[in-house]
């Protein structure tokens, strides 16, 4: 391939992956430097907030159904108590 058509190209291909690079989110939940980029979903108050709630209630039932097991379990080995 000529130089003067694959130079330039590989030059542009270059601005083009590093001013994506600067736009683009570093990872799940973290967000881009500086004027770019904006502070993602998982990150705001009330995201925060709906995700605790979320998790705290998923363990509450998970309590309950295991509790439940237990019982179910303790009443068929011992039906008379």
């Amino acid at each position: 391939m000529l130089d003067r058509l694959f130079l330039p190209a590989l030059i542009a291909l270059t601005i083009g992956l590093v001013s994506l690079a600067m736009v683009w989110p570093q990872g799940l939940g973290d967000r881009s430097p500086g004027p770019f980029g904006h502070t993602p979903v998982q990150q705001t108050p009330e995201m925060k907030a709906a995700m605790a709630k979320e998790s705290t209630e998923a363990n509450e039932r998970a309590a309950r159904a295991k509790q439940a097991l237990i019982d179910l379990q303790a009443q068929t080995l011992a039906p008379t108590q």
